[in-house]
């Protein structure tokens, strides 16, 4: 076969395949969820019982954040889109009573690189240092490609009310964050 017409049909192959993984993580994002603990898709519909190390090292739990909003944000210190959203999660977090919200940061990165970071970036709401099975819980929770940023949203019942792959902004934040807080979100 003629290289040229390996290398379209390779291409569009490639180009296919990746919007078919796109248009797929929209339209599962965008399913009804059944609380019984799973989503119809088979993703997590609840707050997991999470168990990692803070940048210290001790064991830092979910049950810690009953009752409250929870933010689960899963990035990593080489993802630009990460850097860029983490001011405006800092913000929400010192924002807002710490009775009411917490937003977590899950850092799939080398624990060095994450203390180098932080050491240079005041961050004010909790980063804990994720592995291997936290890439498999952000799968479970409905990241399907795999990719940073991602985040889901608990309400304070514990409830999965909304998952997002790259970086949020600001309407994003007002529109599915704000309103479970009971703030104006004008």
């Amino acid at each position: 076969m003629n290289p040229a017409k390996v290398l379209v049909v390779t291409v569009l192959a490639g180009a296919l395949s990746i919007g078919a993984a796109l248009f797929g993580e929209r339209w599962f994002e965008e399913q009804d969820i059944d609380f019984g603990g799973r989503a119809d898709d088979g993703r997590i519909a609840t707050l997991p019982d999470l168990r990692l190390p803070n940048i210290a090292g001790h064991e830092v739990t979910s049950n810690a954040w009953a009752g409250k909003v929870v933010v689960l944000n899963f990035w990593a210190t080489w993802c630009p889109p990460c850097l860029r959203e983490m001011p405006m999660l800092d913000e929400l977090q010192r924002g807002v009573d710490p009775g009411k919200l917490q937003v977590v940061g899950i850092a799939i990165d080398a624990p060095d690189a994450v203390r180098r970071f932080l050491d240079e970036n005041r961050v004010d709401y909790a980063v804990l240092l994720g592995d291997i099975e936290a890439v498999e819980l952000s799968r479970r929770l409905g990241n399907r490609t795999g990719g940073l940023p991602f985040t889901v949203v608990f309400d304070a019942l514990g409830r999965r009310v909304y998952s997002h792959t790259g970086e949020l902004d600001g309407a994003t934040v007002r529109a599915h964050i704000v309103p479970l807080l009971g703030l104006e979100s004008g």
